[in-house]
């Protein structure tokens, strides 16, 4: 089995911080691109943020100079730094990886079971 277990989340004010983290655990052979989703209520889940097995980041045009996304490989975490964040912030924000099992040749998504982050004063 595998698991991605997020965490960090919480309230914060506006033009606050946070930093969310999510590891991946299980019978991990190997791990392509790690990443973050949000769902805001009444909306569709949205991308925010990926990150490949060898750093690149790719960050939404909307989130970008704000949020920033990182990953620790040998740890098997991705990580979420959200800066100056906004009301509109407000969601459920959700970990997703493409992973290989030991017992599979085939990659498949495992999404974590989500972190709620609320931006009010």
């Amino acid at each position: 089995q595998v698991q991605l277990v997020e965490s960090g989340g919480g309230l914060v004010q506006p033009g606050g911080s946070l930093r969310l983290s999510c590891t991946a655990s299980g019978s991990i052979f190997s791990i392509n691109t790690m990443g973050w989703y949000r769902q805001a209520p009444g909306k569709e889940r949205e991308l925010v943020a990926t990150v490949t097995s060898d750093g690149s980041t790719n960050v939404v045009d909307s989130m970008k100079g704000r949020f920033t996304a990182s990953r620790d490989n040998v740890k098997n975490t991705v990580y979420l730094q959200m800066n100056s964040l906004k009301a509109e912030d407000t969601a459920v924000y959700y970990c997703n990886a493409l992973i290989r099992r030991h017992t599979s040749v085939y990659y498949q998504y495992y999404w974590g079971q989500g972190t709620q982050v609320t931006v009010s004063s």
